[in-house]
Formats: C-alpha cells, sequence, structure tokens
C-alpha cells in the first residue's frame, strides 16, 4: 500500500492537474459545457493511452535493448531531476496558450504533451520496472488511472473559470516551481537509488 501511494504521489506531481486545469480553462474559454466535457474526455484518453502503453511496453524496450533496471532509474532521475530543475527556475511551463494560432478551434495537443511529457514517460516507466512483481505492473497502471481522473476533473472544474484569466498567470507560475521542487527531489531519489542498487 505504502508503495502505490508513492506512485500515485509520484505520477501526479507529473502529469500535475493543477497547471493541466489552468491551460485547459485558457483553452477552453467561451466554450459550451457540452464541449468542454468533450473536450475533457479527449484529452484524458489521450493522456492514459500514453501512459498505459509506458507502463506496459517500457520494461520490454528494456529488456529489448539491454538496459538494467538500476542504469535506466539513474538515467530515468536525471530526466526527472532536469525537468523538475527547469520548472523550478520557470522554463518548465508553457510559454503560451494552447489556442495561440489562427484557428478559432484552439489545440489540446500542449496540454497532452505536457501532461504525458518525457519526465512523465520516464516516471511511469521507472514505477512500472520496481514495483512489477507478477506480469502486469498493476502499481504503475493504478497510479496512471488515478492521476488521469483526477487530471479530467481538474480540467472540469476550471472550465467554469476559462473566462476569467486575471491572476492565472500567478497561479500557474507558483504551481508550476512548487512541482518542480517535488519533481527535482523525486529525481534525486530515482537516481540514489539506482546507484545503491549498482554498488551492491
Amino acid at each position: 500500500m505504502e508503495q502505490q501511494l508513492q506512485a500515485i504521489a509520484t505520477v501526479l506531481s507529473l502529469v500535475n492537474p493543477a497547471i493541466c486545469g489552468v491551460l485547459f480553462a485558457q483553452a477552453e474559454a467561451g466554450s459550451s459545457r457540452r464541449k468542454q466535457l468533450a473536450d475533457a474526455t479527449k484529452a484524458a484518453v489521450a493522456i492514459l493511452a500514453i501512459l498505459l502503453g509506458a507502463a506496459l511496453a517500457g520494461t520490454r524496450v528494456l529488456d529489448l535493448f539491454g538496459v538494467s533496471l538500476d542504469a535506466f532509474m539513474v538515467a530515468g532521475g536525471g530526466v526527472l531531476a532536469w525537468m523538475g530543475f527547469s520548472m523550478l527556475s520557470g522554463k518548465g511551463s508553457i510559454a503560451s496558450s494552447p489556442a495561440a494560432g489562427s484557428d478559432s478551434t484552439p489545440s489540446l495537443t500542449p496540454l497532452i504533451l505536457f501532461a504525458a511529457s518525457p519526465g512523465t514517460i520516464t516516471g511511469v516507466i521507472t514505477i512500472a520496472a520496481a514495483h512489477t512483481r507478477l506480469q502486469l505492473p498493476t502499481t504503475a497502471l493504478v497510479a496512471n488511472g488515478v492521476a488521469v481522473a483526477t487530471t479530467w476533473l481538474a480540467m472540469m472544474l476550471t472550465a467554469g473559470l476559462a473566462g476569467r484569466r486575471q491572476g492565472s498567470g500567478f497561479l500557474r507560475d507558483t504551481i508550476t516551481r512548487l512541482m518542480g521542487l517535488l519533481v527535482l527531489s523525486m529525481g534525486v531519489q530515482f537516481a540514489l537509488t539506482g546507484f545503491r542498487s549498482f554498488a551492491v
């Protein structure tokens, strides 16, 4: 149970439902509630598909290329630490609104790429590799499901505030830096765990 809660906290921090909610609210400003529901569901399904693919196939890819779990944890920890440092320094957030462009219909692709970023995929694969005892990486799968469900809920809750953009930039920056510190710490922890296992 402790490992499961840790995995959920890790994936939640990487996906960052709060920032996803703010980005979704900005993209869906002025949209009908029905369209917001449809778009939030599409984005959540896309994020879930990417993360489930990483959890199910990630360890097999490691085996295919002969990469040990310890080496991957060190490399993955480095990626997470770099991602966390970028978020902490203010360089890891989406610089522009997803609605940027000439089209009246905003794209949710930046939101999906933010939630299912390389750092998130690395974290999911690392969890799947570290906590798989049976054929299925149950810990990673459950964590993915909880994180995506929370993200969908955050998007729907903030969609009603789509027209109120005042202060959203400050809120997004504050949340990004807080999450960046957590992601940086998790990356260091992953790397240290890999080093320690390799040295034993």
